[in-house]
C-alpha cells in the first residue's frame, strides 16, 4: 500500500475529506442526486466490486480510481488497510469518495471506516444509498412488509468471520416478519436447516434475487425446504439476496421483466 500512496498522494496545507457514498443496488438511476454531485467532484474514488460499470462511468475522467473490492475468498485490500488508505488520502489533501454498493451503513463496513477517519481527526460525510433489500424488493414486486402477513422486516447477514452464521434462530422464526439475508448463498443450506429446526415451516416461500435492479436481474422463487437445491442448481450470480417470508407469495415474474426493461440503458 505504501507504493500506492506514494503514487497518488500530494501534500496540501489543509487536510482533504472523505465522503462515504452509497451506490445503491446497481441501477444507475437509483443513485441520489447528492451522490452524483459528490461523485463528480471527487479527486479519488475508492470503490467496491459491487459498484456497476454504469455508475463508475460517472467518475470524472481525471479522478484516480482505486479498486478495493472483496470476493468471498480474496480481498484486494484487507479492511484495516482500506481504513488506513482513506486516512492517508485525506491527510494528503485529497477529496475522496468511498463508493460502496447499497448503503454504506448496512453491512458495508462504513461504520468502521467512519470511526477510523474520526479517530484521525478527519472530516467524514455520509451519503445514504438504497440498500439491496429495498432495491431488490421493489424490482421484484415483493413488499417487505404487508398488513396481512408481515409487520416487520429483519436485515440479516448470512456471513460471519468464523464460518457459518451464529444467529438468534428463535427470534428469526417468529411469525409476522420478513427475513432478508445478505451474503447468504454460501451458507444457505445451514440457514434453511436452522430455520426449519427452530420451527419455521419448510413450505415458507423464499426467493433468491441475483443482480437485483440491473438489466440482467434474475429471480429464483422456491421454498425454505428447496432453497439450497435451488441455489445449487441455478448457481445465481453475485450479488444475490435471499428473501424469506409470506410476502414472497406476491412476487410476479412480470414485475421482474418490467424492472429489467426500465434498467436498460437509455439510447
Amino acid at each position: 500500500m505504501a507504493a500506492l500512496l506514494g503514487a497518488v498522494c500530494r501534500s496540501r496545507a489543509e487536510a482533504g475529506e472523505v465522503w462515504l457514498v452509497g451506490a445503491g443496488p446497481g441501477d444507475v438511476e437509483l443513485l441520489t442526486l447528492k451522490a452524483v454531485r459528490v461523485l463528480q467532484q471527487a479527486e479519488v474514488v475508492v470503490y467496491d466490486r459491487l459498484v456497476s460499470d454504469e455508475i463508475m462511468a460517472l467518475v470524472p475522467p481525471g479522478a484516480l480510481k482505486i479498486d478495493v473490492g472483496k470476493t468471498p475468498h480474496h480481498h484486494t485490500l484487507p479492511q484495516p488497510e482500506i481504513n488506513a488508505l482513506l486516512v492517508a488520502l485525506a491527510q494528503a489533501g485529497q477529496r475522496v469518495v468511498r463508493l460502496k454498493g447499497g448503503d454504506p451503513f448496512v453491512f458495508g463496513r462504513g461504520g468502521e471506516e467512519q470511526q477510523a477517519l474520526q479517530q484521525a481527526g478527519l472530516p467524514c460525510r455520509v451519503v445514504p444509498g438504497i440498500t439491496a433489500a429495498l432495491g431488490c424488493a421493489a424490482a421484484t414486486g415483493i413488499p417487505l412488509t404487508h398488513r396481512a402477513c408481515a409487520q416487520s422486516v429483519r436485515l440479516v447477514t448470512g456471513h460471519s468471520r468464523n464460518g457459518e452464521p451464529d444467529l438468534d434462530w428463535p427470534a428469526l422464526v417468529a411469525d409476522g416478519q420478513t427475513l432478508v439475508f445478505y451474503m447468504g448463498l454460501t451458507h444457505c443450506a445451514a440457514l434453511s436447516q436452522q430455520l426449519i429446526a427452530h420451527g419455521m415451516a419448510a413450505s415458507m416461500p423464499a426467493a433468491v434475487i441475483a443482480r437485483g435492479t440491473r438489466a440482467d436481474q434474475q429471480v429464483f422463487p422456491c421454498t425454505l425446504a428447496t432453497l439450497a437445491d435451488t441455489v445449487a442448481r441455478e448457481k445465481p450470480a453475485a450479488p444475490s439476496l435471499l428473501i424469506i417470508g409470506e410476502v414472497v407469495q406476491f412476487y410476479r415474474a412480470d414485475s421482474t421483466e418490467m424492472s429489467r426493461q426500465q434498467a436498460l440503458p437509455v439510447a
